[in-house]
């Protein structure tokens, strides 16, 4: 039996390896969004893209990388630890012709749907002539997205059972390759045939989508992956698959009737808030998916396992490690992204079309996305607990509250904040869903150790606070003078504020002994000093 030390250091070693992967996936979307940003700026046809991609995107976060990936993991490393290889690739190629004909007809559906579709999320775009057509167009062009990435995501969690976390973390790194080569090349290309350049782009989603799923596929061979291909809808395995699917994707479209309603009141305000909410929303990604995703995903496999084994203590001590190290990534993430926003904000996009004004509501999106950041990326540690112990009911009621929240949360601050409300309410939604969850997970578990966690917790506060001295006096004397001086002068202050605050949040954190970073970094001085 392993110790939880071990289980620490393979979690945050595999998060480590996730997060190297998820890192050049991140900087790979920057690298998109900031090509989006040069072509086409903060307006007509940007707006058309986000909602035109965020049709198949709502689908694609309650099929892909929401429930039907928790809901299969779950279930294939139950297979794993308890049955035999041959009914474990029986499940796995029931699932995957399951669902590829489930999401071929619902993407037929969409298409067919999209302009219904387009004016229920964004009904003010008819007020602009051609704008809804355009999205339709967009829609149609990108719907297939949702069968490519929902397949890759299923590939993805027999890798992440199968211990290889490199590539699949990496797919989506293929992802944004396709879509800004493809798309960039037939962006230039279309406009000859009376096409926008727009709708390039939608076509480079679909190169990038197909690249995902095909990229992770030879390495899914070298498991001794067998695709048996069959359809058996008694399957107890896909029926299980299922039932945990059922309460979780109503969970999840509580997150979807958040992002509807968000789109809905953006949409109504200045022309651009669309676009200023989705390129800050791009950027509080970035470290979700490189520290909350990270740790996640590599917590999953080994929380599932002690939950098929009935190994309560043992699950209990991983998940509140993992917290810990969620923790220890994101809040000082969030007091980077809520100092610096606008620097960074103006070092990545302001070029081309996208204008200083662009840069200033979309820093202010930023600094009030990233106050929900530790709490989005802990709940990403805390509802694969619940698909564990095989119950999704606690997440799906957080999810209702959520959307309360949200709601409430908008009507009662839109008039004075306008766009920046969205942002805020959706931070105070996960923090609440959060903190609902914590307190229902902490009493299923019959409690754990709140002293390590809150310890923890008290450190990396510290750590932050030091961190947050030092950039509020660097920024006045750096920024003030630098950022309007160019962009490699502007590139240079914006990487040493990072660099250096990082630094010391590290070298304060360890010297206060946080216990899942000494672990990290003394393993990894014991490998250098071999």
């Amino acid at each position: 039996m392993k110790k939880p030390a071990d289980d620490t250091g393979t979690i945050a070693r595999s998060a480590s390896t996730v997060s190297v992967a998820v890192m050049c996936s991140r900087v790979l979307g920057l690298v998109r969004e900031q090509v989006f940003a040069s072509l086409f700026g903060a307006g007509f046809a940007y707006d058309s893209f986000v909602v035109a991609f965020r049709i198949p995107n709502l689908l694609r976060d309650l099929f892909a990388e929401g429930a039907l990936s928790a809901a299969f993991v779950a279930v294939f490393s139950d297979y794993e630890a308890n049955r035999g290889t041959e009914e474990t690739w029986r499940l796995a190629g029931n699932v995957l012709v399951f669902f590829t004909i489930l999401l071929s007809f619902l993407t037929l559906l969409g298409m067919l749907l999209a302009k219904p579709l387009v004016l229920l999320l964004a009904p003010d775009f008819a007020r602009i002539a051609g704008k809804v057509e355009l999205t339709r167009q967009l829609t149609v062009i990108m719907f297939p997205f949702l069968t490519l990435v929902s397949l890759s995501s299923v590939v993805m969690g027999i890798l992440n059972t199968k211990g290889r976390f490199f590539v699949p973390a990496l797919a989506s790194s293929f992802f944004n390759l396709g879509s800004v080569v493809g798309g960039v090349g037939l962006a230039m290309l279309l406009p000859r045939f009376g096409q926008p350049a727009i709708v390039g782009m939608a076509f480079g989603t679909l190169v990038g989508g197909l690249l995902q799923l095909v990229g992770q596929l030879p390495t899914l061979r070298k498991t001794g992956f067998v695709f048996l291909p069959r359809l058996n809808l008694r399957d107890p395995g896909l029926r299980r698959i299922a039932r945990l699917m059922v309460p979780a994707v109503i969970g999840l479209s509580a997150t979807q009737i958040n992002i509807f309603v968000n789109t809905n009141f953006a949409s109504s305000l200045a022309q651009g808030s669309v676009s200023w909410l989705n390129y800050a929303f791009r950027l509080v990604q970035f470290p979700i998916g490189v520290f909350g995703v990270a740790v996640s995903i590599a917590t999953l496999p080994v929380i599932s396992r002690y939950a098929a084994l009935k190994d309560m203590a043992r699950l209990k001590e991983t998940y509140v490690s993992s917290l810990t190290i969620a923790f220890c990534l994101t809040i000082p993430a969030t007091v980077g992204l809520y100092l610096l926003a606008r620097p960074i904000i103006a070092l990545i996009f302001q070029h081309g079309h996208f204008t200083a004004l662009d840069t200033m509501k979309t820093a202010q999106a930023l600094a009030f996305y990233s106050l929900g950041l530790f709490a989005y990326s802990a709940v990403k540690v805390m509802v694969p607990v619940f698909y564990a112990l095989d119950d999704t009911r606690y997440p799906v009621i957080g999810s209702f509250l959520a959307v309360v929240g949200n709601v409430t949360i908008i009507l009662f601050t839109i008039g004075p904040l306008q766009h920046r409300a969205i942002a805020l309410a959706t931070s105070a939604a996960m923090t609440c869903n959060f903190l609902f969850l914590s307190v229902v997970l902490y009493r299923k578990l019959g409690g754990y150790s709140l002293s390590y966690l809150f310890g923890g917790l008290g450190k990396v506060m510290a750590a932050a606070v030091a961190m947050a001295g030092w950039l509020l006096v660097a920024q006045h004397f750096l920024v003030s003078g630098w950022l309007g001086d160019g962009l490699f002068r502007r590139a240079m202050v914006v990487l040493f504020l990072v660099a250096s605050s990082g630094a010391l949040y590290g070298l304060v954190l360890y010297g206060l002994k946080l216990r899942e970073l000494t672990l990290v970094v003394d393993r990894l001085a014991a490998r250098l000093r071999r």
